[in-house]
């Protein structure tokens, strides 16, 4: 479990620095310069990723049941996991009205996929992992809210068909494929 937090208090740390320490991240930025800050930023990210893939797949060793699971949450999770990975798409796909409309589907994303994890998984690492996660995306979608940003392109049928597709197809490898590769099982598979 140690392993697990200290990636989530790197990984989550670092990507809080834009909403909760404004200064400190433009100050590393003048000190490093854009791409120094960039290295850095990559490099902590990626060490605490690992930490947590790492530390998640020990702390599932020693199960702490919180609660009993419910029937069909499964399900439910699978659904909101395609969600999240539309609007995680969105992000990244550009002039879809998906992101015109939410500004920040990314963090949307985000949200979704820890709430589809924990209304699913029953055990202390699960809420550790996806609790942190459900409030860093609460945190930073606030923080986002208040900032005075352009509003994003607007979007067109197009962009909005590619984001569902991409998203789909992230999904479709993430639950058939990449999730029992990183974490030994595949919760459609």
């Amino acid at each position: 479990m140690i392993a697990l937090c200290v990636g989530l208090a790197l990984f989550l740390g670092i990507h809080l620095s834009h909403a909760l320490a404004p200064q400190w991240r433009a100050a590393q930025i003048a000190k490093r310069g854009a791409n120094g800050w960039k290295l850095a930023y990559t490099a902590v990210s990626l060490v605490g990723f690992g930490l947590i893939v790492w530390g998640f797949s020990i702390a599932r060793l020693n199960t702490v049941e919180l609660w009993p699971r419910i029937p069909g949450m499964n399900h439910l999770a699978a659904l909101l996991t395609l969600v999240a990975f539309i609007l995680v798409a969105a992000f990244h796909v550009p002039r879809n009205h998906i992101r015109a409309k939410l500004k920040h589907p990314m963090t949307l994303g985000v949200k979704t996929w820890a709430f589809a994890h924990l209304v699913a998984n029953n055990t202390l690492a699960d809420l550790v992992l996806f609790g942190s996660f459900l409030l860093w995306s609460i945190i930073v979608f606030r923080a986002a809210r208040r900032r005075n940003e352009p509003a994003p392109p607007a979007g067109t049928a197009l962009g909005t068909a590619l984001t569902v597709v991409a998203g789909t197809a992230a999904w479709a490898v993430m639950a058939f494929w990449l999730h029992g590769l990183w974490l030994g099982f595949r919760p459609l598979g």
